[in-house]
């Protein structure tokens, strides 16, 4: 099954080695974006379509097409993300109102991009139930 994102198609597939994913590419500043974080593991970035007033994607530098891929391999490099998130919600001032941290995964769950990310919503109240 394939989805497609600013005009560019995307396969459900885990993407072949030979090319990069469109966060790869930002995190190697093959495209531009406004980063507000990074370091060997992570990087943290404005979304192009925000849904609250701040949101932000924080990707691992290292390709995982999504969370259902991960494996035991993977341990060290999520929470590595995970806490990540925490410390760049807190410089971009959620830490007091809170925020939301959200991971998609595969089309029903609202994945748009083969390559996990974690959005850091804030800025406003969050409903509940989302979606």
């Amino acid at each position: 099954m394939d989805w497609r994102l600013n005009g560019v198609q995307f396969s459900r597939l885990r993407q072949s080695r030979m090319s990069k994913t469109l966060f790869e590419k930002i995190a190697d500043r093959q495209i531009p974006a406004r980063i507000v974080y990074e370091d060997d593991r992570v990087v943290a970035f404005h979304d192009i379509q925000p849904q609250s007033p701040v949101h932000v994607l924080i990707v691992p530098r290292r390709a995982i097409a999504r969370i259902a891929e991960a494996g035991e391999e993977d341990r060290e490099l999520l929470g590595h993300l995970l806490l990540k998130a925490a410390e760049v919600a807190k410089t971009l001032g959620l830490a007091e109102s809170g925020y939301r941290l959200v991971i998609n995964n595969g089309r029903d769950g609202g994945e748009s991009v083969p390559h996990l990310h974690c959005h850091i919503l804030g800025g406003r109240a969050m409903g509940w139930p989302p979606g």
